[in-house]
């Protein structure tokens, strides 16, 4: 028997009960499905993990001075300088970078054009802050109207500020082309922009922001709070160890630097739990599939004892008796893996489309797992395809095995 008759007969003898051929492969089908399903589901959340891991926390590095505790008493070990964002601009990964701080302003009113108006409840002031001029960039916030203040007002101590659009809203400042003021005490301060979205420092949104220049100037502002770095994607570990030298080369464990991780746990994390259920779900209907492959497969061999004897008694080889049972075991097997990748990457895209994803599935998996059906049958059908090429002519021609 040449391999185009064996395969011809092993597909003869696989496509002559439809039924039991579907019954045959659907442990396969739900084997393999799962594992295509668990991986690119894996793929697909990690995926979307990613993406919003990169576009907040693994792309901002956060800078504050380091403290300690004598005697029940928090000290400042260093204070941080205005000029931060200038000397952590060189290093690699920096894209952009602004210090900031909350100014006490004691007494002073903090008020816009005043409107007198008894019938209207007593609201909170909003809180004054001085920032560099960096910061719009480095906490990613956006001008609503106006502009933000440049390095040339900083410099100057030009008296303008910046509004948040909470603090805006509060104060009734709404436009900035007929040049409104804001009160902080006696001092006006002419409004030049209004900013919004600074998610990396919400307090922003509510305060009234003056440049660093003219709060060191007019209220003796003191150090900043903190530096806000926007990065690069990967470059937090490397910005991490040179900002504290960049700040003070004499004294970097001055400074606390919350930085991104080298890899994403969050990702790895999730991934292993869903891969860990999943796989478990899909090795056990991986070994449901290759028991009914095993059991149809003998259960084909008992049957056809006669045909088996008569094949032996015309000059079948052990081998080739064996390989026809061990191709019909093997084609159910890569018809059912190909039938459970089919449909574990339907299942993925559909699920990714629902959840408004991007689906993820490395091609290598659903091919491999379309294999991994035919290995199955080929593991399910080698004792079958034994016992078969064991039955003896004249013991199978008189009806016994």
């Amino acid at each position: 028997m040449n391999v185009r008759d064996l395969w011809a007969e092993a597909l003869h003898g696989v496509g002559t009960r439809p039924t039991r051929l579907f019954l045959t492969i659907l442990g396969t089908v739900l084997g393999i499905g799962s594992v295509v399903v668990t991986v690119g589901l894996a793929q697909t959340a990690a995926g979307q993990i990613d993406k919003q891991f990169d576009a907040v926390t693994a792309t901002q590095v956060t800078v504050e001075p380091a403290t300690s505790s004598t005697g029940g008493t928090e000290r400042t070990l260093a204070a941080l300088p205005w000029d931060a964002e200038q000397r952590v601009s060189q290093i690699a990964g920096v894209v952009s970078a602004g210090a900031v701080a909350t100014l006490d302003v004691g007494t002073l009113a903090v008020t816009a054009v005043p409107v007198n108006d008894p019938s209207q409840a007593a609201k909170a002031p909003p809180a004054v802050m001085a920032a560099s001029p960096g910061l719009l960039d480095a906490v990613r916030a956006h001008v609503v109207t106006g502009r933000y203040f440049d390095a040339g007002h900083d410099a100057r101590a030009d008296r303008v500020v910046v509004l948040g659009a909470g603090a805006a809203e509060k104060l009734g400042v709404h436009r900035v082309d007929r040049q409104p003021a804001v009160f902080v005490g006696d001092v006006a301060y002419t409004v030049i922009g209004i900013i919004d979205g600074a998610k990396r420092v919400p307090a922003l949104d509510d305060a009234v922001i003056l440049p660093a220049g003219t709060a060191r100037h007019d209220l003796d502002a003191g150090p900043p709070d903190q530096l806000q770095i926007h990065i690069a994607t990967g470059a937090g570990q490397v910005v991490a160890r040179q900002a504290p030298l960049a700040l003070d080369p004499n004294n970097p464990d001055a400074y606390t630097v919350k930085a991104p991780s080298a890899g994403s746990a969050v990702r790895g994390n999730v991934q292993a739990d869903i891969s860990a259920l999943f796989l478990a779900l899909g090795g056990i209907a991986l070994i449901v599939g290759g028991l009914g492959i095993a059991n149809v497969t003998l259960l084909s061999v008992m049957e056809r004892v006669g045909e088996i004897g008569l094949r032996r008694a015309l000059g079948a080889s052990r081998r080739a008796i064996a390989g026809q049972f061990v191709v019909e075991s093997v084609t159910t097997g890569l018809l059912g893996g190909l039938m459970g990748a089919a449909v574990g990457v339907m299942t993925v895209v559909g699920v990714a489309i629902a959840r408004d994803w991007t689906p993820i599935l490395d091609l290598r998996v659903a091919l491999g797992s379309a294999a991994l059906g035919a290995v199955v049958g080929l593991v399910a059908g080698a004792y079958p395809a034994i016992k078969a090429a064991s039955i003896e002519p004249v013991a199978a021609l008189r009806g016994g095995v």
